[in-house]
């Protein structure tokens, strides 16, 4: 009894998975198909003739043991099949050949719409530019938030056309949009930012466009790179037209130098290096992120003052600071490593610099090069002691400072 309950219950589920597979079937054949009601045509049809056979079986053939008539149950479903192949014929191809044509074609799957930009771009070779922007609103149109679209625009407006109003509004609608990853509104803003120093000269302009971008994505690496940009905008060659620059004349040098007693008026007039460096603390103090400065302030510390501590002050505040680029924190860390080096560092200062440089990524090129100078440390740094052991007379180690230029404060 419980066995054969048991099969009248798989029986009942064998028929609802395949009943649910003949409409799962149907179904999907129907949204891939570009004839519908020619593919609902041929499932009635099928559907009819496999129900007739199913019909004459049951009825004439299911209940009797004449030999004749099962051959005749063999012929009729023979040519069902046949006619079912008839049918469905051209599906059964296409579904044979559907992987060897995805091969060259890429599939069925519809392709991803993206804007075309090629006949825009072909108008501005030719000097058509408004032409050129009518195509380039017909596909913003279809595609507003399309970045690429938006700075071809943008770079029409303000290197062919010359209306840097009008680049403004189209990068101010970029800037406006939702959902613009970090990098694109950061190329935004630099490129009208360039577009105000070049065209426009505008210095003032080109700053705002940068704070911007500082205000748009604070705490990540663009904004570090604009607040760098902003350190050094300002200057007068950057507002002056090319034929307007300052002319470099190259003096003729002195053509009987080996006959000249007295050659000293001929030597370079040595930098202020203590007046450059009250320089870089006071920049910083207005600019504070302005890596270039800093690092040339920490060079000075070392080079002229001896001051190995306030050099490294300087490296780690910009090491340290967040969202600066991982080339330049690796510059940062190899030079505080050849200063300790030059310093006369123990091997374990040095090898701990190079060390942090393998510890944020042992995977770069960088990590690499790290493994291999701390491998020929010893070798350099015994180096660098047999270079400073041939130095002659002994010096004040503290000359720099008593010169009136006092070292500025370690933090800027």
């Amino acid at each position: 009894m419980a066995g054969h309950i048991a099969g009248i219950v798989l029986d009942a589920l064998l028929k609802v998975v395949g009943a649910g597979g003949v409409v799962w079937l149907v179904i999907r054949s129907l949204r891939r198909s570009d004839d519908r009601p020619r593919l609902i045509f041929k499932w009635l049809l099928s559907a009819g003739m496999i129900g007739g056979l199913a019909w004459i079986y049951h009825r004439y053939i299911a209940d009797t043991n004449s030999a004749i008539v099962a051959f005749l149950g063999v012929a009729l479903g023979g040519m069902t099949s046949l006619m079912l192949f008839v049918v469905w014929r051209n599906s059964v191809v296409a579904i044979v050949a559907r992987p060897f044509e995805a091969m060259y074609t890429g599939g069925g799957e519809e392709a991803e719409p993206k804007p075309f930009y090629s006949i825009a771009r072909a108008r501005q070779k030719q000097g058509k530019y408004e032409a050129a922007i009518a195509e380039l609103r017909k596909q913003l149109q279809r595609f507003p938030a399309d970045v690429e679209g938006q700075l071809f625009l943008a770079q029409i407006q303000a290197e062919d056309m010359k209306d840097i109003p009008a680049a403004e509004q189209t990068i101010e609608r970029l800037c406006g949009q939702a959902g613009h990853a970090p990098a694109n509104i950061a190329c935004a803003l630099n490129s009208m930012a360039d577009w105000h120093l070049k065209i426009a000269q505008d210095p003032g302009a080109a700053r705002r466009d940068l704070e911007k971008l500082v205000n748009l994505i604070p705490d990540t690496e663009f904004a570090v790179s604009a607040a760098q940009r902003i350190a050094h905008i300002g200057g007068p060659e950057m507002v002056l037209s090319p034929s307007d620059r300052k002319k470099f004349v190259v003096v003729e040098g002195e053509q009987r130098i080996g006959l000249l007693k007295d050659q000293s008026h001929l030597k370079p007039v040595e930098a202020d290096l203590g007046k450059r460096a009250a320089d870089y603390v006071k920049h910083l103090e207005q600019h504070p992120l302005d890596t270039e400065a800093r690092e040339n302030l920490a060079v000075i510390y070392f080079e002229h003052y001896n001051r190995l501590d306030l050099a490294t002050d300087q490296l780690e505040q910009m090491i340290a600071h967040p969202n600066q680029p991982a080339r330049l924190v690796v510059r940062w860390l190899n030079l505080l490593a050849d200063l300790q080096a030059r310093a006369g560092a123990g091997y374990e200062t040095v090898r701990t610099t190079l060390q942090r440089i393998i510890d944020r990524d042992p995977k770069l090129a960088a990590a690499e090069l790290a493994r291999k100078r701390i491998a020929m440390l010893k070798l350099e740094l015994k180096a660098q002691e047999a270079s400073r052991s041939v130095r002659l007379g002994a010096y004040e180690q503290n000359i720099g400072l008593k010169r009136g230029a006092k070292p500025p404060a370690t933090r800027a």
